[in-house]
């Protein structure tokens, strides 16, 4: 293990990080050989393929939590997919969602030299050496600005760069994965946002700027609270301090109000921001939001933010409008138009109409709560090994990636969080057509 500017018990050399990584193909192979001796000796086929999923998701997480940087955001990218698997991979999930070994004061003050020059102490009232947060990329320290202002400072990890493009070409290695963890997934696609994704997060000039434009739409917004950006110096990004309560503990000891509240607010945030700034926050888990004492939402780390155009809201209104109002064949002709179902593929509308009734329940109901159970259905309806899953067959528009990435992180964070809440009303208060949409559905079911 690397004691580096990183800190102690990180690897971040090339060779170990590619050796950690080889791990993970060649067990899941070894797996799959004992898991065909199995079936040989009558071991029913699904019972045997949820046995390899549920093995694989351990041993991935948990090498994933041990590397840090890149492909430990890989694994907070998947974090939602938890739900979807029992047994005691979650404790290793768990364990890639909290703090790493810190970085060395002495590697804090090198990179802060480094990027804002050698009397950066002089910028600030006080600066408190031992970190307040860690995230997978980078690590935040409390203090004062000159002004007074109490900030956040966001370092990023040194050598960060040098291991992503190293984690990044290992990544396509694992494609062998997909077909046990995510059926019918476009590997390589996935792959390349996830790229694009994690090398936006590794700029801060981009992600100061994301900030400022949600800083703009949200200003002395009663609901929300998006910090200001102080300053951005190279790998340093600098922001007013946000307090409250993390989402992360409401879920483990909050009362009931302040769960239905913060999970409302998340689905609001994500509903609201790409009409208001052309943004939607592409990485809602619960370390990124607090909640404040006066009930507002406080929004953090805008590395992962996406841009919404108009030609993405039309396409998701008419989705939207077809799955509530369209009969099966026009269903299936609007999801071939936009290439959701390739053109040459049979498909069985009928179970895809029944999947889509299931995912419209929370914004088709008046209320609606969410529970874990409810979504362990989802995350294994779509990851079922069985041929017949439809979810095989079916993929998602590119342009529409990063949108439904939000949105369903936002449902499992809403599950884990147990929170009930009309969240029908707030989708027809944001998106054009749904409201009138979901009269006719409702007048041609009465």
């Amino acid at each position: 293990m690397s004691r580096d500017r990183f800190g102690p018990a990180m690897p971040v050399t090339a060779r170990r990080r590619t050796a950690k990584l080889a791990t993970i193909p060649v067990a899941y192979a070894g797996r799959r050989a004992v898991g065909v001796g199995k079936r040989a000796l009558g071991r029913p086929r699904e019972q045997v393929e949820q046995e390899l999923q549920e093995r694989t998701a351990e041993h991935l997480f948990a090498v994933l939590g041990e590397l840090k940087g890149c492909v430990a955001k890989l694994g907070q990218l998947l974090a939602i997919f938890e739900l979807g698997f029992g047994g005691p991979h979650r404790e290793a999930l768990a364990r890639l969602q909290e703090a790493a070994p810190p970085m060395l004061p002495s590697a804090v003050h090198n990179v802060l030299r480094t990027h804002m020059g050698e009397d950066w102490r002089a910028e600030f009232r006080e600066f408190e050496d031992r970190r307040a947060a860690a995230a997978s990329l980078g690590q935040v320290h409390r203090a004062v600005w000159h002004d007074g202002r109490t900030v956040a400072v966001k370092v990023l990890y040194p050598g960060i760069r040098t291991a992503m493009e190293s984690d990044l070409a290992q990544l396509r290695r694992l494609a062998i994965l997909a077909p046990a963890l995510f059926p019918g997934a476009d590997t390589d696609r996935v792959v390349d946002e996830v790229t694009t994704r994690l090398r936006n997060e590794l700029d801060y000039a981009h992600e100061a700027a994301n900030q400022a434009a949600f800083a703009a739409a949200y200003a002395d917004d009663p609901e929300f609270l998006v910090p200001q950006v102080v300053g951005q110096f190279g790998d340093v990004l600098i922001s007013e301090w946000v307090p409250g309560i993390p989402v992360a503990r409401i879920i483990t000891s909050g009362t009931q109000d302040q769960r239905d509240r913060a999970a409302m607010l998340i689905w609001r945030l994500n509903l609201s921001s790409q009409y208001r700034c052309g943004l939607v926050h592409a990485d809602p888990h619960p370390g990124n939001f607090r909640l404040l004492p006066d009930g507002r939402l406080g929004v953090l780390d805008f590395g992962a933010c996406a841009v919404v155009t108009g030609d993405q809201q039309t396409l998701l209104r008419e989705l939207s409008e077809v799955f509530l109002t369209g009969t099966p064949p026009e269903i299936e002709a609007m999801l071939r138009k936009h290439g959701v179902i390739r053109d040459d593929r049979p498909i069985d509308m009928d179970a895809v109409v029944d999947r889509i009734r299931v995912v419209f329940d929370p914004i088709m109901a008046a209320s609606f709560r969410f529970t874990p159970e409810w979504g362990r259905t989802q995350v294994q309806a779509v990851t079922s090994p069985q041929l017949s899953n439809v979810h095989r067959q079916l993929t998602i528009p590119a342009q529409l990636t990063d949108s439904v990435h939000a949105v369903t992180t936002s449902m499992g964070v809403a599950c884990q969080l147990q929170a009930r809440g009309a969240y029908s009303a707030e989708v027809a208060r944001w998106v054009p057509g749904y409201a009138e949409a979901l009269a006719k559905r409702v007048s041609r079911e009465a």
